[in-house]
């Protein structure tokens, strides 16, 4: 029996990221479905740390694996941050590395796929009405590009569900302040990216009634944890996690990103097989997700998205996307266009799609 090859130590950001195997990765086999559709990959990371690389050279080889990716988004990671300066006008420098990636690919020397159409990044949202400069200089930086905010929100009882990296508190978006810095976002035409855990929609769905004319996000459907105090529970989280979305549907205002679960949060063990998983495998985990998204959101209001690098130590990026083709097999042509590029397209402003 083949054994799974053997991984690497667990990289920068800990106990949230499954490593990323290579040679594990190659013997995925599956060719890719529908290969002439349209993709817009909605939420993808960039970064260069010490132990791990994922620059535009990683990002297309990725991007041309047999699906036909026309353009992408980059979203926050804490990306090239500025060393000196204000410390809440570090965040720009992520915006000018990827405005950076972005011209670069816009060259039309590196193929087919526009990346970083559209740029996300991060502003301290406790900053209240001060943040407004703060989102005047990315504008700036994205030279048309920038798009939006995330701050990462996403909050647990259980420590080892925390991201080290953010300690937002537990109720962050009901906070006053923090719904101060979310009110300047509209008015200078900004989108908010919201991630979270599932235990946390309904304060989404609160502010996003506050701000109604503020555009949101969900990312990685709302985070539904699998892990630690959530283990063995899949079905009880699933039924806390789907009264709370078709809840949060009900505002027009919101959007979710149709993917992210891979995350070992999420508590699945696909990284533990002896092959990456076959997309039937994987369309089979999240077809109750999936199906319960678009039902309460309307494909107009969905977007299929990879979370790469985050979710590559689970599968390549190949297989995520024929497991979402799998899933859409039921949809309409229309409904097929938003999920996979044309909600991207308008959320974000791209212009990619025509």
């Amino acid at each position: 029996m083949a054994k799974t090859p053997a991984a690497p130590p667990t990289p920068s950001g800990g106990s949230h990221y499954i490593p990323v195997r290579e040679d594990w990765l190659a013997l995925y086999d599956e060719p890719a479905l529908e290969s002439d559709l349209p993709i817009i990959d909605p939420h993808h990371h960039l970064w260069e740390r010490a132990d791990w690389t994922y620059m535009l050279p990683e990002l297309l080889k990725d991007c041309n694996s047999g699906h036909n990716i026309i353009g992408t988004v980059f979203v926050q990671c804490r990306a090239m941050h500025r060393a000196s300066g204000a410390e809440e006008m570090k965040a720009i420098g992520e915006t000018e590395f990827a405005n950076g990636v972005a011209a670069m690919s816009a060259s039309g020397g590196y193929g087919k796929t526009v990346a970083c159409a559209g740029i996300v990044s991060f502003a301290d949202m406790f900053l209240g009405a001060n943040v407004k400069p703060v989102l005047e200089a990315h504008i700036a930086a994205g030279n048309g590009r920038f798009r939006g905010i995330r701050h990462i929100v996403a909050w647990d009882p259980d420590p080892e569900a925390r991201n080290p990296a953010y300690q937002p508190g537990q109720h962050a978006l009901l906070n006053p302040t923090f719904q101060a810095g979310l009110r300047q976002l509209a008015p200078l035409n900004l989108t908010f990216e919201a991630w979270l855990y599932h235990p946390q929609i309904p304060d989404l769905t609160q502010m996003a009634r506050a701000i109604p004319d503020l555009n949101i996000v969900l990312n990685h459907i709302g985070g539904p944890l699998g892990i630690n105090a959530y283990a063995g529970k899949r079905d009880e989280v699933f039924a806390d996690w789907s009264k709370a979305i078709r809840e949060l549907a009900t505002c027009p205002n919101v959007s979710v990103k149709v993917g992210g679960m891979a995350m070992r949060l999420n508590g699945y063990d696909f990284h533990t097989l002896a092959k990456p998983p076959a997309a039937q495998m994987l369309a089979d985990a999240w077809r109750p997700y999936v199906e319960t998204c678009v039902e309460a959101f309307g494909a107009n209001r969905c977007m299929f998205e990879s979370n790469f690098p985050v979710d590559k130590g689970s599968y390549p990026y190949s297989a995520y996307w024929n497991a979402c083709k799998i899933l859409s097999k039921g949809a309409s042509a229309a409904e097929k266009r938003d999920l996979f590029a044309g909600t991207a397209d308008r959320f974000y402003r791209l212009g990619l799609m025509g």
